[in-house]
């Protein structure tokens, strides 16, 4: 069964640690507990947002710099 990874807190979401960096994970890479999959910035503070399972990245349910809101879908995996 999938599991989502949800946003903490409202803010807006990012896929990179900043725009010259690579992406933290794309579609398809491995990840375990505590892997940083996107930040969340709210007010210039960023958070990271953490895998909270292991798994397969399915799907990214937001694109890059898209606001979100708390508790609002960010990533599928598939275990």
């Amino acid at each position: 069964m999938a599991h989502e990874i949800k946003s903490p807190i409202p803010g807006t979401f990012y896929r990179r640690p900043s725009p010259e960096e690579p992406v933290f994970r794309n579609v398809g890479d491995t990840v375990v507990v505590g892997d940083t999959i996107g930040l969340i910035e709210v007010m210039k503070t960023f958070h990271e947002v953490k895998v909270d399972a292991a798994g397969t990245v399915a799907s990214f349910e937001i694109e890059d710099s898209d606001p979100v809101t708390a508790g609002q879908v960010l990533v599928i995996l598939d275990p």
